[in-house]
């Protein structure tokens, strides 16, 4: 339907535009249009019915030497021609999007003007308005109201039909392509990297912010699986398909966009992509001063949800339409920090603390923040970087800053339980990791910090569910996949730790923490040669960290070259003189060596210095030599961890360990009955085998633990990893 040639003004709905000044009035009142908008407008009623391209509306809206970012300007233009004509692009009555090709306009169109009609002599048998009817009987008059009556009632009902079904048709045009399918729901999306538009490669950052920001407040919502940021931030620039893209992160959409920052304003451009078809089915525009960012996340992210039909709770959609305004420099300061805390080395992390700080100072209030420094805090202390009497006062105090300002945080919450957890308060932390999931059961840190705490507690089965649901939520992140392998590793499950440290390895040869998993699996395994060339890898690629190079010190002692072993030990001694060095490590390497005094008393020092890997104690391989010793639960239980029974018994899968030295002896004992071993019977007879040397024992087993508890000196030969003579006698 085209407008009447010549026409400057048309009428569709309460509206008049008048084309030639660009004005737009509704009910005579005249409406505030911008240039840009009015122009859209003017184009789509010149070409009423018909698809008006994107390429015709810039032709239209800018020259060909102009540069601007022309799809974030076109949908603010559109946003806005809609806003005033309080039109909607879900259920559009003016002005409807035609997906990657451009806009129509589909409203009837009336002239206000219309030409009149020369008079003419009326036709035989037709009488002229101002000329009297010939009169009709009266029963022809009631005759006739009944037929007008039920004229109009058929009219009434057909328009109520037809009604229903453009109604229907319109939702099943919704719910279909334009293929005429119904199209699968969206249950997983993943936010790529926004493009920094700005023009200034220093405002990265700030790209980078928005798109943690938008991941964070999807999470929030139960029924959408989103992926975390550190797997979509591999894709930052990425020339890669969009739909390999989701195929390969395991999700039904995909957001793209862009940030401008234009001194104090931020311009962000996002658009929903259907991960099957391409399609483009919602693009958006929003324009903020730089003090409404957290609105203008809260108003993208608000929009998403609507989108892809997610049930959203009312708590829920209370977390995700909270927003403040912010000191635009606390906001600039607080996303410096996380970009430079992501990336997890001893440069970056002392730097995002002072950003941290930076934002705490311009805007106190500021919840998010706090949450950062304690999490920096707590990283410098987990990686050894710093002293935790240093770093952990700091990361305890922000962390409780961040609950109270923010009760509703998933992230305040989680990292307060992160310090408890490095603080020793074993039954606070798991308190506050419990809170955090429950506030956003998607929010990968929190499971993949409760799985560690789970595997320190013994409980392995539960740390891996725990692991694994954080790798489902960020399938490409390289710390949370090795931490998968540490969960396997304190289990004693060491293929398990070898193929997941493998995987991460294949998708960052460089990833020094995956390396040192590998290799300590290795070494376990009595595969020193293989343990040993991973564990120097992972030593060089850490840039010669104290916690990698303890590693590969405990890795010579069980190897038996202890000459060396003895040399790694002088030369992390020789660090502490200039930075710190945890006492822990070089526990561990003493341990290798067997040399029980030099152990226990770096272990003590260990405690003194609150060192945080002490909280690994109770399942550490290392010390499984020593484990059954008085001095070593006493240990234990000055740290609150549980006792070595309840630790091996808990273990899934088979494993050979140190045991204590079998004495030369011949004698039998019988173990208590009425108690069911696994597959095993009941009773159970044991006798030494008269060598005197080391043995290996099964901590999975029930009966090997059981026995170990008693201090047996052995166990069934199938267990045995290098006594040739033990003798066991099992009665069914």
């Amino acid at each position: 339907m085209e407008p009447p040639a010549q026409a400057t003004k048309m009428c569709f709905g309460p509206f008049e535009a008048d084309l030639r000044s660009g004005e737009l009035r509704k009910h005579g009142v005249r409406l505030k249009l911008q240039d840009q908008p009015s122009q859209v407008l003017a184009l789509l009623l010149e070409h009423a019915g018909d698809v008006v391209t994107r390429e015709e509306l810039r032709q239209r809206l800018w020259p060909a030497d102009t540069f601007v970012d022309f799809d974030t300007g076109l949908n603010s233009a559109v946003k806005k021609l809609r806003d005033v004509l309080a039109d909607s692009a879900d259920e559009p009555r003016y002005i409807e999007t035609i997906p990657r090709r451009g806009y129509r306009f589909i409203a009837p169109l009336v002239d206000p003007n219309p030409a009149t009609v020369p008079s003419s002599a009326p036709e035989p048998g037709l009488h002229p308005a101002h000329e009297t009817a010939p009169s009709q009987p009266a029963g022809s008059v009631v005759t006739s109201a009944k037929s007008f009556f039920f004229t109009h009632l058929r009219l009434l009902f057909g328009a109520a039909a037809l009604l229903l079904l453009l109604v229907a048709g319109f939702l099943v045009y919704r719910n279909t392509g334009a293929g005429g399918t119904k199209q699968p729901a969206i249950k997983s999306l993943a936010v790529l990297p926004l493009k920094n538009l700005s023009g200034d490669a220093s405002q990265d950052y700030l790209a980078d912010g928005m798109t943690e920001a938008l991941i964070g407040r999807l999470a929030g919502i139960h029924d959408l699986r989103v992926i975390s940021r550190t797997s979509v931030m591999r894709y930052k620039d990425t020339k890669e398909a969009l739909p390999e893209i989701a195929k390969t992160l395991g999700v039904d959409a995909i957001v793209e966009g862009s940030v401008i920052r234009d001194g104090n304003r931020i311009r962000v451009h996002a658009q929903l992509i259907r991960a099957a078809t391409d399609e483009h089915f919602w693009s958006e525009a929003y324009d903020r001063e730089l003090r409404d960012v957290l609105t203008l996340q809260s108003d993208v992210a608000q929009s998403i949800a609507q989108k892809v039909e997610v049930t959203i709770t009312g708590e829920e959609h209370a977390r995700l339409s909270s927003a403040r305004t912010v000191d635009p420099e606390a906001y600039e300061a607080y996303v410096k920090g996380r970009y430079y805390w992501n990336k997890r080395t001893a440069d970056s992390m002392p730097k995002a603390a002072l950003y941290f700080e930076q934002a705490i100072s311009k805007d106190p209030g500021y919840g998010a923040a706090y949450s950062g420094l304690a999490d920096c805090n707590s990283g410098l202390a987990w990686h050894g970087f710093m002293s935790p009497a240093e770093v952990l006062p700091k990361a305890y105090a922000a962390a409780q800053k961040a609950v109270e300002i923010d009760p509703q945080s998933a992230e305040a919450y989680a990292s307060l339980a992160l310090v408890l957890e490095h603080k020793w308060d074993w039954a606070g932390a798991e308190v506050e990791f419990k809170r955090a999931l429950e506030l956003n059961p998607q929010y990968a840190n929190a499971h993949h910090w409760y799985g560690d705490y789970l595997s320190i507690q013994g409980r392995h089965d539960e740390a891996l569910v725990e692991a694994k649901r954080a790798l489902e939520l960020d399938p490409l992140n390289l710390m949370i996949g090795t931490w998968v392998g540490l969960r396997y590793y304190l289990a004693r499950r060491y293929d398990g730790a070898i193929e997941q440290s493998q995987n991460t390895v294949d998708l960052d040869p460089n990833f020094a923490a995956a390396h040192l998993i590998l290799g300590e699996s290795y070494v376990q395994q009595g595969k020193h040669k293989e343990g040993l060339d991973e564990l120097q890898k992972a030593a060089s690629l850490s840039g010669d960290s104290p916690l990698y190079m303890a590693q590969v010190g405990v890795s010579l002692a069980l190897a038996g070259e202890k000459k060396e072993a003895l040399r790694a030990i002088r030369e992390l001694q020789d660090i502490s003189g200039k930075r710190y060095v945890s006492p822990y490590g070089v526990a561990q390497i003493y341990a290798a060596l067997n040399d029980k005094e030099q152990t226990y008393k770096w272990l003590e020092t260990a405690y003194r210095d609150r060192a945080v890997w002490m909280s690994y104690l109770a399942v550490d391989p290392v010390f499984d030599s020593i484990r059954l010793e008085d001095r070593f639960r006493d240990l234990l239980q000055r740290v609150g961890l549980p006792r070595v029974g309840n630790i091996m018994g808990t273990v899934a899968a088979p494993a050979l360990h140190p045991s204590p030295v079998f004495p030369r002896a011949t004698k039998s004992r019988q173990l208590p009955s009425g108690r069911q071993f696994g597959n095993y019977p009941e009773t159970a007879f044991w006798e030494t085998c008269g060598a005197a040397h080391r043995s290996r024992f099964d901590p999975t087993c029930l009966l090997s633990t059981w026995v170990l508890e008693l201090q047996v000196t052995a166990v069934p030969s199938r267990w045995l990893g290098c006594c040739q003579e033990p003798r066991i006698l099992l009665l069914r």
